[in-house]
């Protein structure tokens, strides 16, 4: 039976704190006002988003959230972004390219876990 690298270990406190740090650094950056979000050029945006997203899938598989479950939460954290990002006060809009951006992030994110997962242990 193969054992999973040890650096992919669910470790407890550490893997549960990265995620709550990643889950608060994704509130901050989805839902700051529109004044404070940076100028960037054309595509930085939708980089964030897909950064962000596959931080949230890798750091929720590290802390042990089971793939389907975490895939599903993470979607629709993404959707209900977009949503609130369209209607409040925040003065921002709703983008369904952003959520596109989070699909291929959350994608990409559980991709790069499955292959270092199945890398054999040094």
């Amino acid at each position: 039976m193969r054992r999973p690298h040890p650096a992919l270990v669910v470790h407890g406190a550490l893997s549960r704190g990265a995620f709550a740090v990643t889950v608060l650094v994704s509130l901050a950056v989805l839902f700051a006002p529109g004044d404070d979000v940076p100028t960037a050029p054309p595509g930085v945006d939708k980089l964030v988003h897909l950064v962000l997203f596959a931080a949230l899938a890798v750091t929720g598989r590290w802390a042990g959230v089971r793939a389907g479950v975490l895939v599903g939460l993470i979607l629709l954290y993404a959707a209900v972004s977009e949503v609130v990002q369209g209607l409040s006060m925040l003065q921002r809009s709703a983008s369904v390219a952003d959520w596109v951006a989070d699909v291929a992030g959350v994608a990409l994110g559980l991709l790069a876990w499955a292959v270092v997962e199945r890398r054999p242990r040094a």
